[in-house]
Parts: C-alpha cells; sequence; structure tokens
C-alpha cells in the first residue's frame, strides 16, 4: 500500500453510480426477469473501464472499479457461494422507528432497496468463480494506459454477509460467520494475487448494532464484533497487511443516526483487525467530532488513517478548503504520510438506489483532489 511523504493521496469507499443501463440489467438479473447475459457482460467491461477513466481524469490517486458488476456489496457473495436462497425480513433501523413519516418521505426520495437478502439455507461453499475472475479482467484492462497510483477491489466481510443474509441453516451464528470467512478467503487471496489492493467491507462493527443486531446488549455486541475480527484475520492469514484495507461505516443513509454506538467503544477491536488501513466516517454531523476519539487512541505506527472528508449522503459539494481542514485534523494526529483523504461511504451501494445524483458525485471527488492539493501545499510552510 503506497503513501507518500510528497503529498497527500486520495481515494474513497469503492462504489461509484451506475450508469442507468447496466443498473437496469443487475436489477433484471436480481428479479429473474428475462435479461440477456452478453448484454450484461458488455455494458458491465464498459462501466468499469469508463468509471476508472473519470477517476484518474479527476484526480483520485488510489481508484475502485466501482464495483460496477455488483447489485450490492453486502449480498453480492449469494451469486458465487452455495446455500442462499428466498428472501429475508427487513428490520427497521432503531433511529429510523421513532419516525414514520420520515421514513415515508425518504422512500419516495430514494426508492425501496432492490436487493434481495437471502437466508443462508445449506453449507456455505464456493459456487462460481466467474464472476470475480471477469472483475479482475475488466478491472486489468480498464487500467491500462490510465495514470493512477494503485487500483483496490471492495469484498464483504464474513461479518457483513451474516448480517444482510442470515442464517438459517448452521447452529450457531460463529458457525455460520467461520464458514462464511473459509468460503471468501479465496475471494480475498485472489483479489491480492492479481495485483490488486483488497478492501474489506466491515458495517457489521457498527451499523449491525442498530440494525441488523439490534436485539443483542451492547455487551454481547461487541464480544460479537471481535469474534467478527477474530474470523476476519483468520480468513486474511495468506495476504500481507499492506494489501489490506477495511471499511468501517455507521450506514451509508441520512437519518437520524442518534443509535450509532460510538467510535470509541469500538476502535479496541477495529485496531485488532490485520488490514493496514481503516477507512471510516469522519464528515457527517454524527461522527465529525470523533477524530477526537481517534487521536485519544493507541494507534499502532504501522496503521493508516483513510478519514472520510466528503459526505457520502448529501448532494452539497465540499469546499475545497473544507476538505483540507478535515485533512489536517488526521494528518496533525499520525502525521501525512499516514493520512490518505476518502470518503464517509460509497456512492452506488446499491444499482438503481439512493438520492445522490452521478454529476454530483464526480464534482465531490474532484473537490477532494484540489482539497488534498491544498492540504498538500500547507504541509511545504
Amino acid at each position: 500500500m503506497q503513501t507518500s511523504s510528497e503529498r497527500i493521496f486520495t481515494t474513497h469507499v469503492g462504489s461509484l453510480p451506475r450508469p442507468d443501463a447496466l443498473a437496469e440489467l443487475l436489477l433484471k438479473k436480481e428479479r429473474g426477469e428475462d435479461f440477456s447475459i452478453q448484454e450484461l457482460e458488455d455494458q458491465t467491461r464498459i462501466a468499469v473501464s469508463e468509471i476508472v477513466r473519470k477517476q484518474s481524469e479527476i484526480g483520485v490517486d488510489i481508484v475502485s472499479d466501482g464495483e460496477m458488476s455488483k447489485i450490492a456489496y453486502s449480498t453480492y457473495a449469494k451469486d458465487r457461494l452455495t446455500g442462499f436462497e428466498g428472501d429475508s425480513e427487513r428490520r427497521i433501523n432503531l433511529d429510523l422507528v421513532p419516525y414514520p413519516n420520515f421514513r415515508e418521505k425518504m422512500a419516495r426520495m430514494t426508492g425501496n432497496q432492490p436487493m434481495r437478502r437471502p437466508k443462508c439455507v445449506a453449507p456455505v461453499q464456493v459456487k462460481d468463480r466467474e464472476p470475480l475472475i471477469k472483475d479482475l479482467a475488466n478491472f486489468k484492462s480498464a487500467l491500462t494506459g490510465v495514470d493512477v497510483i494503485e487500483a483496490f477491489i471492495t469484498s464483504s466481510s464474513p461479518g457483513v454477509a451474516s448480517m444482510f443474509m442470515p442464517n438459517a441453516y448452521y447452529n450457531t451464528h460463529e458457525d455460520y460467520v467461520e464458514a462464511l470467512g473459509d468460503a471468501l478467503r479465496e475471494e480475498y487471496e485472489s483479489i491480492v494475487s492479481a495485483g490488486f489492493l483488497l478492501q474489506i467491507d466491515c458495517p457489521d462493527l457498527a451499523m449491525a448494532f442498530h440494525t441488523a443486531f439490534q436485539g443483542i446488549t451492547k455487551k454481547q455486541f461487541l464480544e460479537r464484533a471481535r469474534f467478527h475480527i477474530d474470523v476476519l484475520n483468520e480468513a486474511l492469514r495468506n495476504v500481507p497487511e499492506d494489501s489490506v484495507r477495511m471499511h468501517i461505516c455507521w450506514g451509508n443513509y441520512e437519518g437520524p443516526h442518534d443509535h450509532d454506538i460510538p467510535v470509541k467503544e469500538i476502535l479496541p477491536i477495529v485496531l485488532d483487525a490485520k488490514p493496514q488501513a481503516i477507512a471510516f466516517e469522519a464528515s457527517n454531523p454524527r461522527h465529525s467530532h470523533e477524530w477526537v476519539d481517534w487521536k485519544e487512541a493507541k494507534l499502532p505506527d504501522n496503521k493508516i488513517l483513510i478519514p472520510g472528508v466528503l459526505d457520502s449522503t448529501s448532494n452539497f459539494i465540499e469546499h475545497p478548503e473544507l476538505i483540507a481542514q478535515r485533512i489536517e485534523t488526521f494528518t496533525n494526529i499520525v502525521g501525512h504520510e499516514r493520512v490518505i483523504a476518502g470518503s464517509d461511504c460509497g456512492f452506488g451501494t446499491f444499482a438503481g438506489y439512493g438520492k445522490m445524483d452521478p454529476d454530483i458525485v464526480f464534482a465531490k471527488l474532484e473537490a477532494l483532489s484540489q482539497g488534498a492539493a491544498i492540504a498538500t501545499d500547507r504541509l511545504k510552510y
């Protein structure tokens, strides 16, 4: 994983807006409707090439494939692993329970999440390697001749897979998460072997407290989070720590978020994870104050911070000066060599869902590059 003593690198969390035509094909596949497999493959390849080019043009240093091939970061594994069928009941996020009018308003604005959340009803094993092989090939091709520092591909953590695709087969939650870790290990290793950085998405360490795991106590949640990290570390046993980054978040949606577990309560667990870099929310009104907790934490010397300096739920375009100030908040904690400027979360979490305007997303990312340049210039004085 590259950092620089001369300037601040930029990145984001991974997902980016998909073209409408591609999103519609992914939705047809998800709904079990007729669609052209060849057209889906062609549209995906073109979309990856275009999204990589756009990131490079606006100055993003560490780029992704935008998760173009995936219906959702949290459930794509159902198509690559055995054991998943049907759908499961959604639970209302605890922070949204008191506000039914707001829930209805947001549903009208953003639509309903399109993906199925199947249950695990049989043993989890690798079923289909072809989707990952195509992802790797499309990304490699798209990067040819493009000026970027590094490239990363996202993968679900075992914990987040268990969070969105509930267990109805294994005797215990622990048995289920261990099975997911065993099955996902091959994907993790393949991504790194192909020459990419691996990003593990871990909302199960924060968001799950007020969503999927809301029925357990805080003590039980923290114990579960600790177990999830143990399983993740085991699944990463053959992957160098400097090839991996992880993302934690409290849910990529506009809402009260007044039931979010504070970062200081999960930090001791997060810091025991193998990935060298940690991407986290640092811009939105519920978590921007928590830079103090990062300052007071005992951060290992090898850890790299990727603070979110862009809000991923707002169509405001942050001023580059504000972005620079947010970056400097964290360079003052660990030094500029250990900070990469990022976003709070993704900009295309689910295909065909969300209120973020694609053109504004790229304007925000361009502002990110401008803000990082301002922060870099101030390093010289």
